[in-house]
């Protein structure tokens, strides 16, 4: 499960529940986050309060940060200062400390070995991949394939899952689907900065149901169904291994502005769930 913010009424329901928990710190405390006392009582009343029960897995400090964006600067500082806290508290083997970024970071992305993190991006993600390098916490990334097919052209099966001829060669690994695109160009872009020895978990990814043409229940049904089946095993550059993944989301938000963004749930607001889906027999 994760949170983007760390909500008392939510992590005091987890008590004793044995979820695993992303918990988020919002982009727009990261600036007071950067000062250590903020931080330390932070992670005190938000974290520690809690640990003993909570089954904390992540903290994300962070999500999507725009590496141009005045909050940029203070990421670093902020997981560093997070990190310290969950360190002295003698939990950094229980709970990771990492950030959220999306694949727009990527200034190439096709095919998947070339990618490469842009040129204003890479002083943000150099010393965040040097910091989760050094402290064995993965990059939490979150893989949105439907965007690529909305916004730039890729076909609805590649998107889907359901596309049966690769799409794309490149270096003797085939792609037929989006998703193993955008993870591996990923860890390529990964590579290049040193931080080929990151694991990705994969902190969103979902499709919505409505607000154009190709977001419809039976594509968004599809898409998850497929995402459930698909991250039991691995990317054509690294086979054979699960992909910890975080659906978004579990309830449709109705009062977001965007029509898009109101339809990526699970569930309808009204609690009934809109598709058929099965978490059964995943690898662990």
């Amino acid at each position: 499960m994760r949170i983007y913010s760390p909500y008392p009424e939510i992590l005091q329901a987890l008590r004793d529940s044995n979820i695993q928990l992303i918990v988020g710190v919002p982009n727009d405390s990261l600036q007071e986050l950067a000062n250590t006392s903020s931080a330390s009582n932070w992670v005190q009343f938000n974290v520690k309060s809690y640990s003993s029960n909570v089954n904390f897995k992540y903290i994300a400090v962070g999500n999507e940060v725009n590496p141009n964006d005045p909050a940029a600067h203070f990421v670093l500082p902020a997981l560093q200062n997070i990190y310290k806290e969950i360190f002295s508290a003698g939990l950094q083997n229980q709970i990771k400390v990492s950030t959220s970024v999306d694949t727009n970071i990527l200034g190439v992305f096709d095919p998947p070995s070339a990618a490469a993190f842009s040129e204003s991006a890479k002083g943000f993600i150099e010393p965040i991949i040097r910091f989760l390098v050094s402290n064995g916490s993965p990059l939490l990334v979150n893989i949105y394939p439907y965007f690529r097919v909305k916004f730039n052209g890729q076909s609805v099966p590649y998107g889907l899952f359901t596309e049966t001829k690769a799409v794309v060669q490149d270096n003797g690994l085939e792609y037929r689907n989006l998703f193993d695109a955008l993870m591996d160009a990923m860890y390529s872009a990964m590579e290049k900065i040193n931080g080929g020895s990151l694991e990705i978990v994969v902190s969103e990814s979902g499709w919505p149901s409505a607000g154009g043409e190709v977001e419809t229940v039976e594509n968004a049904g599809t898409y998850y169904r497929n995402l459930i089946e698909h991250v039991k095993g691995g990317t054509p550059k690294r086979p054979l291994k699960a992909i910890e993944t975080y659906l978004f989301s579990i309830f449709d938000e109705n009062i977001k502005r965007e029509e898009i963004e109101r339809h990526f749930g699970l569930f309808y607001p009204n609690k009934h769930l809109k598709y058929n889906l099965s978490f059964n027999q995943l690898r662990r």
